[in-house]
């Protein structure tokens, strides 16, 4: 298994999910408060967007640290992505 080694990669793809934990806090209060379903769907794509450039952000960073070989990427990429 691998894992990532970089401390600042690391506290940066957190902070990434902190903000995208934000957008699913907004997305419930828009729903409580009853929006528009459009713009409900409108954030609901961004959030999904920012999740999506989480994970490639995690994975161009196990590429960088030269942590996960050609192979276990596209077994990755064709897995998960």
């Amino acid at each position: 298994m691998n894992h990532l080694a970089d401390e600042a990669h690391k506290k940066a793809l957190c902070a990434r999910l902190a903000r995208i934990e934000g957008q699913t806090r907004g997305l419930q209060k828009l729903i409580d408060a009853n929006e528009d379903v459009e713009k409900i769907a409108q954030q609901m794509a961004a959030a999904r967007k920012a999740l999506d450039k989480a994970f490639f952000s995690m994975v161009s960073g196990m590429i960088s640290e030269r942590n996960i070989s050609a192979d276990q990427v596209a077994a990755l990429l064709l897995r998960f992505a």
